[in-house]
């Protein structure tokens, strides 16, 4: 029965990395390079548990 709730946590955090992705791109677009190694960092952490999830 863990299947589904992996699946729905893969999910949620696949909607998340690209929403953050969005949000670096624009803050790269913006020069905002402090925010930029924010959105990295979370984009990274948010991309290894979704490989975990999986």
């Amino acid at each position: 029965m863990g299947t589904p709730m992996k699946q729905s946590q893969a999910d949620i955090l696949s909607r998340l990395y690209d929403m953050k992705q969005k949000q670096l791109a624009q803050a790269l677009q913006q020069g905002h390079s402090l925010r930029c190694q924010v959105l990295e960092a979370e984009a990274e952490a948010i991309f290894n548990a979704l490989k975990s999830a999986r």
